[in-house]
């Protein structure tokens, strides 16, 4: 069903984001990313009491694409 669409106004948009006005049948964006953090690095809340002496993070990837987004629909 067609739509009456007024005054826009886009501050920004992501990498992986979309913006559409109109009829659309599907809208899938896609995106990857990887990450490496160490022991740790996740942890939130109140008062936390974390101990890591001897932690170390290996970010040595011997695959030079893990899973491509290609060709996809």
């Amino acid at each position: 069903m067609p739509a009456v669409v007024g005054i826009v106004q886009v501050n920004s948009i992501g990498s992986s984001s979309v913006f559409h006005i109109g009829d659309v049948f599907s809208i899938s964006p896609h995106s990857v990313t990887k990450t490496f953090a160490g022991a740790g690095s996740f942890n939130t809340g109140d008062g936390l009491y974390v101990v890591n002496h001897y932690s170390n993070t290996n970010a040595y990837d011997q695959e030079g694409i893990d899973m491509p987004i290609a060709f996809t629909l």
